[in-house]
This record gives C-alpha cells, sequence and structure tokens, in this order.
C-alpha cells in the first residue's frame, strides 16, 4: 500500500487511483486542487514500484522552478532533484527518484531538446514525462510541441497537467492528447479530428491564400466520452470549501479625447474587418489598437506609445475608494500598469504597490509576493496575466481589478485563481472596468463563448461566469 508523505484529500487520492498505472493520463484539475501533489505521488508510487527511476517535469517558466519545493514537501521517497540551466550536468542516482524540471520555452531550441534527449537516453524507458500547464503545447505546428511529443516517446509513462485544456476550441485538445498517446483521441491525424469535431470557413490570408479557421462544433458529446476515458477531472466547487467567486461590472464612458480618436479608428477597423480580402492578422491588429485606446494610450505609425486621458484610471479609484483590504489590479500593457502604478504610490504612498510584470527580475518575485501577503503597508498588487498569472499564491486579497482583458481564456482563468484558491478564507470579488460601446464588450463577450464551449465539451455544468 502506498504511504503518503502528507494527507490528500478524498479527491486527490480518487486521481491517483485512476491514473497511477496509466501509461498515458491526463489531470484536468482545476488549479487550486493539488494536481501538482497528485503527480508526485503517482512518481513516487512508479518509483517504489520499480516501474520509474525518472521524472521529468516540463512547465513554464514562471512555474517550473516551484517544483522543487512541492516534491520536498509531498515525495516520500528520496530525490535527486536537477534544475535546467540553474544546476550543473545531471547526475544519475540508482538509489533515488531523478527528477529533471525544465522549462517549456527551453524546447523552442536545439539545446533544450538535446539536453533532454541525451538524459533520456541514459535513463532507458523507465520514466514519467510531465508536461505542466500542458495549453502550453497545444500548438501542433510550434517546435516545442513537436519536440516534447517526440520525446514523450522516449518514455513510458506521460502526464498532462491542466485546469483549462480548452482556451479558444476543442482543437486545443489533440496536440496535448498526442503527447500522452498517438491517437488517443481517435486518430494520428489532426485534419481527421478536426473534421470529426469542427466545421470550418475560410478567410483571406495574409499572402492571400484562404485561411480555414472554426465556425462551429459537432460531435462534442462524443469528445466528452473520449476525454473522460484518458483522464481525472475536478472542479474546485465539486471538492473545496472555498466560497462561489462574486462578478460585477463598472461600466465606463470614453474621455472626449478618447472618443474621438476611438471613433475614427472604429470606423477604420469596421472597413477592414469586413473586407473579405484582408488578411486575419492585419484584422487583429485593427483590433489592438482599439484595445489600447480603451486603456488610455495608442501607438503612433512610428511605434511611439502616446498618453490619453483615461476613464479607467478615474474608474479605478472610484473603486478602490469604496474597498477594504488588499486588491489585485489586473492590465495588459507595460505602459498601463506603469501608469496605474505611479498614480497608486502617489496617492497611497511608495509602500503600498508592489508589481509583477516582464520588466521585474525573477529573482525578485517571492520577496514581491512575501511582502504582498505579510505586509500589512502593501495592499495593491499590480501585474499582468501573462507574466503573473501563473503559479502565484496572493491569497490575502479578495478584491480583484480587471482594468483590462485580452481575448486567453487560459490567461483570464489562470489569474482569477491567485486569490481563489486554499487560505483563501472569503469570497473572491471580481470587478470588470470595462469601456462602454467598445472592444471591451466584445472581449467580455469571447471570453463567456468560450467558457461555454469549454464546458459542453467537458461535460460540465455552463455556469454564470463574467
Amino acid at each position: 500500500m502506498y504511504e503518503y508523505k502528507t494527507k490528500p484529500f478524498e479527491h486527490q487520492r480518487e486521481a491517483l487511483i485512476q491514473g497511477a498505472h496509466r501509461k498515458g493520463f491526463a489531470y484536468l484539475m482545476e488549479m487550486g486542487t493539488g494536481k501538482t501533489k497528485v503527480t508526485i505521488d503517482n512518481a513516487a508510487y512508479l518509483y517504489l514500484e520499480n516501474k520509474i527511476s525518472l521524472m521529468v517535469v516540463v512547465a513554464p517558466n514562471s512555474v517550473y522552478q516551484n517544483w522543487k519545493d512541492e516534491i520536498s514537501l509531498h515525495c516520500p521517497c528520496d530525490t535527486n532533484i536537477f534544475t535546467y540551466k540553474i544546476d550543473k550536468k545531471f547526475l544519475y542516482d540508482e538509489g533515488k527518484l531523478n527528477v529533471v524540471l525544465m522549462n517549456v520555452e527551453a524546447f523552442s531550441h536545439k539545446s533544450g531538446v538535446k539536453y533532454l534527449e541525451e538524459i533520456l537516453k541514459v535513463c532507458g524507458a523507465d520514466v514519467m514525462m510531465v508536461i505542466d500547464e500542458s495549453t502550453t503545447i497545444k500548438n501542433r505546428t510550434a517546435q516545442r510541441t513537436k519536440s516534447l511529443i517526440k520525446l514523450g516517446k522516449m518514455t513510458e509513462y506521460r502526464r498532462i497537467l491542466t485546469g483549462s485544456p480548452i482556451t479558444k476550441s476543442p482543437l486545443d485538445l489533440f496536440a496535448q492528447f498526442e503527447f500522452l498517446q498517438s491517437g488517443l483521441l481517435g486518430t494520428d491525424n489532426f485534419y481527421v479530428f478536426r473534421a470529426r469535431y469542427c466545421v470550418m470557413h475560410d478567410i483571406a490570408s495574409p499572402s492571400g491564400k484562404r485561411l480555414s479557421i472554426p465556425s462551429y462544433y459537432v460531435n462534442l458529446e462524443e469528445l466528452e466520452k473520449v476525454i473522460k476515458k484518458n483522464s481525472f477531472r475536478v472542479l474546485k466547487k465539486d471538492c473545496l470549501d472555498l466560497k462561489p467567486k462574486v462578478y460585477t461590472k463598472r461600466m465606463v464612458n470614453l474621455k472626449p479625447q478618447q472618443a474621438e480618436a476611438y471613433k475614427e479608428l472604429a470606423d477604420r477597423a469596421r472597413t477592414v474587418i469586413f473586407d473579405d480580402e484582408v488578411s486575419y492578422s492585419n484584422k487583429l491588429t485593427e483590433v489592438q489598437k482599439l484595445r489600447e485606446l480603451t486603456d488610455g494610450f495608442y501607438t503612433t505609425d512610428t511605434g511611439e506609445k502616446k498618453d490619453l486621458p483615461s476613464a479607467k484610471l478615474e474608474e479605478l479609484f472610484n473603486v478602490l475608494e469604496e474597498t477594504e483590504g488588499k486588491v489585485i489590479i489586473w492590465a495588459n500593457y507595460i505602459i498601463t500598469l506603469e501608469k496605474i502604478i505611479k498614480a497608486l504610490q502617489k496617492r497611497y504612498g511608495a509602500d503600498s504597490t508592489v508589481a509583477i510584470y516582464g520588466k521585474i527580475p525573477a529573482k525578485d518575485r517571492p520577496e514581491i509576493i512575501n511582502r504582498f501577503q505579510n505586509d500589512d503597508a502593501t495592499r495593491f498588487f499590480v501585474g499582468n496575466p501573462q507574466t503573473a498569472g501563473y503559479g502565484l499564491n496572493l491569497t490575502s486579497a479578495n478584491t480583484v481589478i480587471y482594468y483590462s482583458n485580452s481575448f486567453n481564456l487560459e490567461e483570464r482563468q489562470q489569474s482569477e485563481d491567485r486569490a481563489h484558491r486554499v487560505g483563501q478564507k472569503k469570497s473572491v470579488l471580481y470587478i470588470d472596468l470595462i469601456v462602454k460601446g467598445t472592444v471591451d464588450e466584445m472581449i467580455i463577450k469571447s471570453l463567456k463563448s468560450k467558457i461555454q464551449i469549454s464546458a459542453k465539451t467537458l461535460g460540465e455544468e455552463i455556469l454564470e461566469y463574467l
């Protein structure tokens, strides 16, 4: 009988029972339900059964180093851990469970692929390979996806971990499950898979050729059954004593200067978007310009960023005046983040605000998180979901403000769960600042649609969201 080092929740015990022996298996466990612990227990179980001698963990740059602490906390057997680009050359230890931690970005380069390939050649097939946040390999044409699928075939056991396997469409599933086992979703041919579950339509590509994009999805109940056979799925609401999320919107109007510029850009964007001869990428560029304007800036033809009076910034301070306790503020652009940070520190003091985004060195981030979690003087955390939305514990806040959103559902869900996770004692309030009659409303509508498609594919109740 397997002896846990740390006591599991019942859903974690059930996840291990279902997945322990499987060659390829998906832990589709919502953020905060403990999929990392389950995976560590799975590796330890296989090691103690003499089935594996090595676990390879591949995770995003912002997450992969966290595994070292998690392994120390949960793993009941002795380990020999190597972290890519940090520790010296990997040295295999026959008397321990060997662990290699790597960032997924490394597999876009030959050096990262070669590093792991050489280790796998030494260790043989008795390996469990794990892709954490597996939507990082949803793009089947990306070099890192191709490399990891190929390397996965050198290992005996494979696991993918994610709480949100579908971030855009059911087509996201193909590469993730192809890593687990070729043909696991009924075919190893993407186009056969797409034809079975998706109806396409054509638009103009940048080169003038026709580009096929999804129109709507079919046979999702069938796909749901296939996924359930090869995965364990759990949501926080089903297994943790967390209070439900609460959503609200604060609608604002554009400032006169913003409104004038937005109308001009919107007229141009409308013409471009409805022109069948214009490429998809050029249409996205027009939408991007509209998103920038609602945030309070625009980009000139020379690439210079120009500031504008911001309706959202005024509304942000209106919200903060009504709010007690610590607050997380998410925004998508560096110019916006820095404007918010400067305004907060001016009004509330230099110590009031901490931030994590691309410019903040990785070595400084643990102390930033510690300040926000434990220092009463630090009330505001400002970040962008791309950088700070993954893997952080920010449970000292129970108010989360979205100054702006992107079309990326995974980033939205992950960033929400920085506060709504184990350790949170209160309901978490999510406030979206939305400029009336603009692309902001279109983004919220798009996120809702993606949530509904994901829920239908995974056989889940469609809940009110946003």
